[in-house]
């Protein structure tokens, strides 16, 4: 049977006649209702030739594809077993060149047919004489998400290792442009893009973690695509571990985008009756450009999300303001100075547990410094609670120093062997050894218990370099959910020395993420343009940070600070007890604009802007209902002329008139005092169609500046 899935403007038909493996006949935009017959003579016709010096038969691309089917490209399943056991030579031999079967009534069918909504299929595969068996999955959200996974049984009497196991998409041939990313410690998420080539564009990650360098998203598209235009085919691994990520042009046959997890040799070997399921591959297309990615990705994670209908909470983290030297008599005015501006959250970083006096010790130790705080953290926890706000504080569960007690009792517990490189003074608790896990979820729930703490910080500050990366990441995945589980009212804050692990995957089991160490407003800019592709800007932890910028020492004029940390769940990392008064009440102003529109910002439509100056960065959120909006201007660097293009303002309704207004967020210096005649009036009053395809023209920014704009329908934006 052909079925035929739909939803938010796309079709995914998958072709299950006969008794091969199923074939994604087309993914890609609605091709509207259809009926058996022609599904029918849609897969007909999209049987290929046969090209010269190739196999005999058309290829027929399955969902894992193998060199058993004729496919000589990148396989989507790779097995191995031991010709020595006791399955013997023959069943080896059969892995090499898998021939899986779809058994009959096999099919499990959700929303098939006409329907917009999605829906699922499930397959059960067979390979007798290798003795394996495979279910996919294959789902598509009402939000035209699609995911992929497969679950590897082994039927036979001996070891079965998993080489490969993923999930593998056509593309058409006018996809030929890839964009992914990559990055560094503090400058995360920067994108690359290249003409596709024949021949495979991988991108692995073999950190244990995403890495500063992930590809993160493997985005595939028609020529020139940007952010409003163009056609896209973007794939996603929802796994915190090692990753796989590839494009193939092919001489033989169809273009893929594949996606699973990296194996290494022998690191999945299921015993006979075990099984293996990959994490999710999540798939996504557009007609219009990478922020049609963002429209069906930002509802879709929005739907499952853990954090629906709570508002992120306006943070203060302490790790800037006073590093390692931690006091009650050090935080107390740092308390009062967040109050007054109006923090919600109070967490404290690093620094609070036994013997930690700087990043070389004490990893995994966590009790308290009685040294630091005599009688615990409960007069700090109550200092802060009586100010009006709730306590965060931080940990790095998955870590352990060398000098630390836990890694003296429990050497068996540290991940590789000894004299292996240490990384920032730590080591890899090996959280899937025996009773490891346990000893990490006794220590969190203790001091979860015994406080009234609302938020922890889980740090990661590592690769992993040794080990099971695979057995790794699913131990921290079921620690994360034990302790969730114990404590349903604590919220937790992915953190990888930055951005290093930002993925669905953790997503799913996290209330925020730290994209990047770095609270340079203007390597911000970037990382949250790229970031935000796939996580909505409700989890990107955006913090204002002191003039003077901790990781590149640039410094920033307060309103390119104010202005880039708007768009997130916001937050302070300065040490307010130093700021002036004027600063304070500048804070202050833009924390009570932050808790007015956040309803807006973390529910809209994210926009962002190709921009005819490669220095000018224009992005916004434009509300569900389209009547209110909310813009950045910012200049990364020098304009290219001497006036800049008038800045358009996608996504609003066409027929509404919109007043247009500068939010007050202190000084912006321009490169000339002549300003637009709409910006010295105080406003603009256009409909959304004149925004849109003319814009309005900008002050003259001078580079590393910002300007906020507030778009409502309402005479008086404010009020709303």
């Amino acid at each position: 049977m052909i079925h035929h899935l739909r939803a938010a403007g796309v079709s995914v038909v998958v072709d299950a006649r006969g008794t091969g493996v199923p074939a994604v006949v087309h993914w890609g935009r609605d091709l509207g209702a259809m009926d058996a017959d022609t599904l029918t003579a849609l897969a007909e016709a999209s049987v290929p030739a046969v090209p010269p010096s190739s196999i005999d038969t058309p290829l027929r691309l399955t969902l894992l594809p193998t060199v058993g089917e004729g496919w000589s490209g990148r396989p989507g399943l790779q097995l191995f077993r031991d010709a020595a056991g006791t399955d013997g030579l023959a069943a080896a031999r059969a892995l090499r060149a898998p021939r899986l079967e779809l058994l009959p009534d096999s099919v499990s069918i959700a929303g098939d047919g006409d329907a917009v909504d999605g829906g699922a299929l499930t397959f059960a595969l067979v390979d007798a004489d290798a003795s394996v068996a495979v279910s996919t999955r294959v789902e598509l959200a009402p939000h035209g998400v699609l995911r992929l996974r497969h679950r590897i049984e082994n039927h036979g009497s001996s070891p079965l290792g998993v080489g490969r196991a993923a999930a593998v998409l056509p593309l058409p041939r006018r996809a030929r442009e890839v964009l992914d990313f990559s990055g560094l410690w503090s400058h995360e998420r920067r994108p690359i893009r290249r003409d596709l080539e024949h021949g495979v564009h991988a991108r692995e990650s073999r950190h244990g973690r995403g890495g500063h360098d992930d590809a993160f998203l493997m985005a595939v598209g028609t020529p020139g695509f940007g952010f409003r235009h163009g056609e896209v085919w973007a794939a996603h691994l929802a796994w915190s571990g090692d990753t796989d990520l590839w494009v193939e042009r092919s001489a033989l046959g169809p273009t893929t985008l594949g996606g699973g997890e990296l194996l290494a040799p022998g690191e999945v070997a299921l015993a006979a009756g075990e099984s293996y399921e990959t994490p999710w591959t999540v798939a996504v297309y557009s007609s219009e450009g990478l922020d049609g990615l963002s429209d069906r990705l930002h509802p879709w994670v929005r739907s499952w999300s853990t954090i629906t209908g709570r508002p992120r909470p306006v943070v203060l983290n302490t790790w800037e303001a006073v590093y390692f030297d931690q006091s009650m008599e050090r935080l107390e005015p740092l308390i009062d100075a967040a109050a007054r501006v109006g923090v919600e959250r109070f967490v404290l970083d690093d620094g609070w547990f036994q013997g930690r006096r700087d990043d070389r010790r004490a990893l995994g130790d966590w009790t308290v410094d009685t040294a630091v705080w005599p009688t615990g953290l409960g007069p700090l926890i109550h200092r802060v609670r009586d100010a009006g706000m709730d306590f965060g504080l931080w940990v790095e569960p998955e870590m352990v120093s060398v000098d630390s007690e836990l890694a003296r009792d429990h050497p068996d517990w540290v991940l590789g062997r000894h004299g292996d490189p240490e990384w920032r003074y730590q080591r890899v608790l090996d959280l899937s050894a025996p009773g490891a896990a346990d000893h990490v979820f006794d220590r969190l729930d203790r001091l979860l218990a015994e406080y009234d703490i609302a938020s922890l910080k889980w740090d990661h500050n590592r690769d992993l370099l040794g080990g099971s990366a695979h057995a790794q990441t699913r131990a921290a995945y079921d620690l994360i959910d034990r302790l969730r589980a114990a404590h349903p009212g604590v919220e937790i804050e992915s953190c990888a020395s930055g951005g290093a692990r930002i993925d669905l995957g953790i997503l799913e089991r996290t209330d925020r993420v730290w994209p990047s160490d770095t609270n340079d407003p203007l390597e911000r800019q970037s990382i949250h343009r790229y970031t935000s592709l796939v996580v909505p800007p409700e989890y990107l932890g955006a913090h204002l940070g002191a003039s003077r910028a901790h990781t590149t020492w640039r410094t920033a004029e307060l309103s390119f600070r104010f202005a880039t940390a708007l768009f997130g769940s916001a937050g302070i990392e300065w040490n307010l007890a130093s700021a002036t008064e004027d600063e304070l009440a500048a804070v202050g102003r833009w924390v009570a604009a932050y808790r007015r529109l956040r309803p807006m910002l973390h529910s809209g439509t994210v926009v962002r802007v190709d921009a005819a100056d490669p220095a000018q960065l224009v992005h916004g959120v434009v509300a569900s209902d389209r009547r209110q909006a909310i813009f950045s201007v910012a200049m990364s660097g020098s304009a290219d002329t001497a006036l800049p293009p008038a800045v358009r303002m996608p996504g609003l309704d066409p027929d509404v008139t919109y007043t247009v207004r500068v939010l007050d967020f202190g000084p912006v210096r321009t490169v000339q005092d002549a300003n637009p005649r709409w910006f010295d009036a105080g406003e603009a009053r256009l409909t959304g169609r004149l925004l849109g395809e003319v814009g309005l023209p900008m002050p003259l920014l001078a580079p590393e500046n910002a300007i906020v704009l507030e778009l409502d329908t309402a005479s008086d934006p404010s009020a709303v």
